[in-house]
């Protein structure tokens, strides 16, 4: 709670005949100050004094107050401009960034990869080659696998036996398991490595 009387006054001061007086001119002034309305009222009842210095400072108060009142008016619009601004320009480039993919998706669907080779392409050997199941096939009648480069051997032609020889009815040739070929035919081994 603060006091009334500063801490450097004594309580003599307050009733000497030159501090009473200054006292008591200092309270009515104040209950005066407190009876006057704030704002533009307040300004336009201050101003019937009939001085041409009230008048005055209460017409530079008041366009001070105005001045604020539109600088805060051009501020806040300014700003809700440049949110309004920023949104549009953020919307506008996501939009631009939809419309390129739907146009990259669509070129990329107008564009479909496809083989150009021939189906079957024809050696002066004698040989093939079949672009599409990638199988060369010499002129002795011999197929190679061209991506891995083995012996190629139709899946349909070979009989798998259950001990892990298989026979290949294509080339009558039986394959068993420690890789020696026999001529089914004729009954002679044809290879002893598979």
């Amino acid at each position: 709670m603060s006091s009334v009387i500063g801490a450097s006054s004594s309580y003599s001061s307050l009733f000497a005949s030159s501090g009473a007086a200054s006292w008591l001119g200092d309270t009515v002034t104040a209950i005066k100050n407190s009876q006057n309305s704030a704002g533009i009222l307040g300004a336009l009842s201050g101003s019937n004094d009939g001085s041409l210095n009230s008048f005055l400072g209460q017409s530079s108060l008041m366009a001070n107050n105005f001045a604020l009142i539109a600088q805060n008016s051009v501020t806040n619009s300014s700003s809700l401009i440049a949110q309004i601004a920023s949104a549009n320009q953020q919307a506008a480039a996501e939009q631009k960034l939809d419309q390129a993919f739907k146009d990259l998706e669509a070129t990329r669907n107008m564009v479909q990869p496809h083989n150009t080779l021939d189906p079957i392409i024809y050696f002066i050997d004698g040989s093939t080659f079949d672009s599409e199941n990638n199988i060369l096939t010499m002129s002795d009648g011999t197929q190679y696998d061209t991506t891995t480069g083995a012996k190629y051997v139709d899946p349909a032609s070979i009989i798998q036996l259950a001990n892990g020889a298989y026979l290949d009815t294509k080339n009558n040739i039986l394959t068993l398991t420690d890789g020696t070929q026999i001529d089914t035919v004729t009954g002679l081994t044809v290879s002893t490595s598979a």
